[in-house]
């Protein structure tokens, strides 16, 4: 499937990863939703991106917030026929610490984002997508792409719930591009290391350095351009299903 006329609603849309990915696809000639819960944050965004560009705010878990989310999306692009699931948060906690077990709460609340709020957003975007009039030679009708991370295969310490939710994500991916099928729609993931994200820039050296160290070549952290380069290779590339793709410059978590 070609980005050029195609619409993407893009999760986490805003910043970091998916924002650079809103970038690459509309440089390409793509029209995206962006779909984040800070409302402020996704106004500037698709203001500063220009009139291919929108915004919708809410919860990925939300699905009446996603559904109204994706009703703007037909509405003002008339399609939808690429997902891009970027939305997540991460919270360190031992499942034993100092205090006693880790909150039920906390763990919950990881696995509602980042595992529930994905399959909430691409099981919606998928029935919007099966709508589509076929868009290649083979009848494809859509490309889904969520974001699992290396904490799902080698988590660290107190990472339990952060690495269950990708781990989830990582799992669902088959399973899913199977249902999909039928429906001429394609899944994907891509499990990222350790990129540039804000929040990672203005991390303190001593955070920053040993992650680097972890990483075999280059010796870097990620570019957020090279997570939205590998998006827009699935979506272009039609023979990728059912795949979950490590972007992590070979990094191999240690415990700590």
């Amino acid at each position: 499937m070609q980005l050029k006329d195609k619409v993407a609603f893009i999760t986490g849309g805003a910043s970091g990863l998916g924002r650079a990915t809103a970038e690459k696809f509309i440089a390409s000639g793509a029209k995206v939703m962006l779909f984040d819960l800070n409302e402020e944050n996704a106004s500037k965004t698709a203001e500063e991106l220009g009139e291919h560009a929108s915004f919708s705010a809410g919860d990925v878990a939300d699905e009446a917030a996603v559904s109204a989310a994706i009703e703007k999306t037909l509405s003002q692009f008339g399609s939808i026929h690429i997902n891009i699931n970027s939305a997540g948060i991460g919270a360190a906690s031992r499942t034993l610490g100092r205090d006693g077990p880790m909150e039920l709460k906390m763990f919950e609340f990881i696995i509602r984002v980042n595992l529930i709020g994905t399959f909430n957003c691409l099981r919606l975007c998928a029935d919007a997508m099966q709508k589509n009039d076929p868009v290649t030679e083979d009848d494809e009708r859509g490309v889904i792409v969520n974001v699992a991370s290396v904490a799902a295969f080698d988590g660290q310490i107190g990472q339990a719930a952060y690495s269950a939710s990708k781990s989830g994500v990582a799992g669902m991916t088959l399973p899913i591009a199977r249902d999909l099928s039928r429906s001429g729609i394609r899944v994907a993931a891509i499990a990222p290391g350790i990129f540039e994200t804000p929040m990672m820039q203005f991390a303190p050296p001593q955070v920053r350095q040993p992650l680097i160290d972890m990483t075999q070549f280059p010796k870097r952290l990620g570019n957020p351009s090279e997570f939205a380069q590998t998006a827009a290779y699935i979506v272009e590339c039609g023979y990728i299903n059912g795949e979950v793709i490590r972007l992590d410059s070979s990094i191999r978590m240690a415990p700590k």
